[in-house]
């Protein structure tokens, strides 16, 4: 159980900032990644992908719905963050 909720928090964090990092460097000029719909379609894609990986033995339905949670946060996190005024890294 203590394993599970590890890689879930791993799953959460991993997604959060990998995805913010993305939006932030590769997608900073698409404006289809900075609309209002961005954040939900990512994470319900990457909680759908995660949950391809359930039959696995350590990946459970909690894994797969922190990644998608982590994902939309970052998506989200770094849309707020393209307005902020340069030089505030």
């Amino acid at each position: 159980m203590i394993v599970e909720l590890l890689i879930a928090g791993a799953a959460l964090g991993g997604g959060y900032g990998w995805t913010k990092g993305f939006v932030q460097r590769r997608l900073r000029f698409v404006d289809a990644a900075h609309t209002r719909a961005a954040p939900w379609i990512a994470g319900v894609v990457a909680g759908g992908v995660g949950a391809l990986f359930t039959p696995l033995p350590l990946i459970t339905g909690l894994t797969a719905a922190c990644l998608g949670v982590g994902v939309g946060l970052g998506v989200k996190s770094a849309q707020r963050d393209r307005l902020l005024p340069p030089g505030d890294d």
